[in-house]
C-alpha cells in the first residue's frame, strides 16, 4: 500500500475529489483509464483479428487446391482412361469445385469439367500474394455476394512442381469465414476482456488509486494546515509515487512551520499592539525622568541618565519596527515614474537626521528613473540608509555613505531595471550575521538592534519584482545592491 494512512472520505463534504461533481464523463481518472483500456483492447483485437482471418482464408484455399490436385489423381488412375458424367461430378463434388485444370511438364490439361462458367469470377494466385494482399482480400471476401466464383492457383503439395488451377464457389469460404470470425471473436473478445481487466486494476491500484489518496490527503490537510492528524504519513514504497508522497510530506511541514511561524508573528504584533499604548506612557514617564537625570549636577547621575535615555529610545524604536513588521502584509506597490536621484537625497536627509551625520556622496545620474511606488521605495532605501549609518558608530574617523546606479541591460519583453549600490565605510558584517542577514529577527549586526531592516527592505524590494543583495562586506565597508525596475522612457 503506497501510505500507510487513507484520509477519510465523505460523501457529504463537496471538497473531496469523491464527491465533486463532474463537468464530463472523462473528468476522472478512473473514467480516463478505463478509456484508454478499452481503446488498446480495440486496437488489440483489430490487429489479431484481421491476419488470422486472413491466414484462415489462406488456408482454406489451400485444402481446396490440395483436394483438386486429389481429384486430378483420382481422374488419372480411372478404369479406361475416361470418366463419364456421374464420375466427374461425384469428384467435383469431392473436391468442392467446379472445374480443376492443371500445368503439368509444360502443358496445360482440363482435368474435370461440369460445363460453362458464368460470370462474378475473380482470382487469387497462392504463389504470388503477400499477406497485404491476403488481408484486402479477405476484407473484400466478407462484404462480397454469395455469388461469386474463386479461381485458386497454387502448387500442390505433393506435386510442387504442377500447377494445380481449380475454380470454386465462394459462398462455402464465405459461410466459413464468417462462422470462423464469430468464434475469433467470441474468444478474442473474453480474452481482451480478462487481459483488459487485469490490465485496468494493475493500473489502477499502481498508479491512479495512489494518485488519488495523495489528491485526497492534499485536499485534506488544505482544510485545516494547522492539524497535524492531517499530514500525510509516507508509504515505503521507493517509486516515483513513494517519492511524491515523501516530497508532500516534506511541503506539509514547511506549510505548517510557515503557517505557525505566521501565526506566532500576529499574535506577538496583536499583543504588541494591544501593549503599545500603555508602553509609550510608560516610557514616556521614563523619558522624562531619565531627561531630569541627565541634566543633573552629579556626573555620575548625569552618565546614568544618558545612558537611560538611550535604552529608553531603543525600546521606542523596539516597539515601532515591531509593530511594522508584525502587519499581515505589504499593501500592493502602486508605481509611478520616480527620479532615482531624487529619492536618495531625500532618504539620505532623513537618515542622517534620525541617526547623525555623515559624508554623503550621490553619484546617481539625472536621467534614471525607477518604476515604484515612493511611499515602500523611500522606506526600503531608509532602512539601508539608517542600517548603514548605525553601523558606522564605531567608526573612528570619517564616515562616508555613498550612492551611485547603473541601469541594467533590457530583457526580452523590453522591460529594464535599475541596480543601485548602498555603500558605507564601516566595519562589515560579521560572518555569523551574513548566513540569516535577511531573516527577521536574526539578522542584526549591532546590540539591541531588531533585525528587522533588511527584512523589511529584501520585501519591498521583491514586492516590486526586484530584490536586495549584500555585494561585498569587510574592513573597508559594506555594499548592498537593490535591484528595481526602470521606469519606461518618455516619449517627445
Amino acid at each position: 500500500m503506497p501510505m500507510s494512512i487513507e484520509p477519510p472520505s465523505s460523501s457529504d463534504d463537496p471538497a473531496r475529489p469523491d464527491a465533486a461533481p463532474l463537468v464530463g464523463v472523462l473528468d476522472n481518472l478512473r473514467a480516463q483509464l478505463l478509456m484508454v483500456t478499452l481503446g488498446l483492447v480495440t486496437v488489440g483485437l483489430v490487429l489479431v483479428y484481421f491476419p488470422a482471418a486472413a491466414s484462415f482464408r489462406l488456408q482454406w484455399m489451400t485444402d481446396r487446391a490440395e483436394a483438386a490436385h486429389l481429384a486430378a489423381l483420382a481422374a488419372d488412375v480411372a478404369p479406361g482412361g475416361a470418366l463419364g458424367e456421374e464420375e466427374v461430378r461425384a469428384l467435383l463434388m469431392g473436391a468442392d469445385a467446379v472445374a480443376v485444370a492443371r500445368v503439368r511438364n509444360g502443358m496445360n490439361e482440363l482435368v474435370l469439367y461440369s460445363g460453362p462458367i458464368g460470370e462474378g469470377l475473380v482470382e487469387s494466385d497462392l504463389r504470388k500474394a503477400g499477406w497485404f494482399t491476403h488481408i484486402r482480400d479477405t476484407i473484400e471476401t466478407l462484404n462480397a455476394p454469395d455469388d461469386r466464383l474463386l479461381r485458386i492457383r497454387a502448387h500442390p503439395m505433393g506435386a510442387p512442381d504442377e500447377l494445380i488451377d481449380v475454380i470454386v464457389r465462394e459462398a462455402p469460404l464465405h459461410a466459413a469465414l464468417r462462422e470462423f470470425s464469430r468464434r475469433l471473436l467470441i474468444y478474442a473478445s473474453l480474452a481482451a476482456i480478462i487481459v483488459g481487466a487485469v490490465l485496468y486494476c494493475a493500473l489502477f491500484f499502481l498508479f491512479v488509486r495512489p494518485m488519488r489518496r495523495l489528491a485526497g490527503a492534499m485536499t485534506h490537510f488544505r482544510e485545516d494546515p494547522a492539524d497535524p492528524a492531517r499530514m500525510i504519513r509516507p508509504g515505503a514504497a521507493r517509486n516515483e509515487i513513494g517519492q511524491a508522497e515523501h516530497e508532500l510530506a516534506r511541503m506539509q511541514a514547511d506549510v505548517r512551520q510557515a503557517l505557525l511561524q505566521r501565526e506566532r508573528l500576529a499574535a506577538l504584533g496583536g499583543a504588541v499592539a494591544k501593549i503599545n499604548h500603555d508602553l509609550r506612557n510608560v516610557l514616556a514617564s521614563a523619558q522624562l525622568v531619565s531627561d531630569r537625570l541627565a541634566m543633573d549636577s552629579d556626573d555620575r547621575v548625569r552618565g546614568m541618565g544618558e545612558r537611560l535615555v538611550r535604552a529608553v529610545d531603543r525600546g521606542v524604536r523596539l516597539c515601532e519596527a515591531t509593530l511594522e513588521f508584525g502587519r499581515a502584509e505589504e499593501s500592493a506597490p502602486v508605481r509611478q515614474p520616480i527620479a532615482a536621484r531624487a529619492l536618495l537625497e531625500e532618504v539620505a536627509g532623513d537618515a542622517m537626521l534620525a541617526e547623525g551625520d555623515v559624508v554623503w556622496t550621490n553619484d546617481i545620474g539625472d536621467e534614471l528613473r525607477l518604476d515604484a511606488d515612493p511611499d515602500q521605495a523611500h522606506r526600503l532605501f531608509l532602512n539601508l540608509c539608517r542600517n548603514a549609518i548605525q553601523a558606522m558608530q564605531s567608526v573612528e574617523g570619517e564616515r562616508r555613505l555613498s550612492a551611485r546606479a547603473t541601469a541594467m541591460p533590457l530583457v526580452a519583453d523590453g522591460s529594464g531595471e535599475i541596480r543601485i549600490e548602498i555603500a558605507d565605510s564601516g566595519p562589515g558584517v560579521p560572518p555569523k550575521a551574513r548566513e540569516r542577514l535577511f531573516q527577521a529577527f536574526s539578522g542584526s549586526t549591532r546590540r539591541g538592534g531588531s533585525g528587522l531592516g533588511l527584512s523589511i527592505a529584501r520585501e519591498l524590494a521583491r514586492a516590486h519584482g526586484g530584490d536586495v543583495d549584500l555585494v561585498t562586506t569587510g574592513d573597508a565597508g559594506t555594499v548592498f545592491a537593490v535591484r528595481l525596475p526602470a521606469a519606461p522612457p518618455v516619449r517627445p
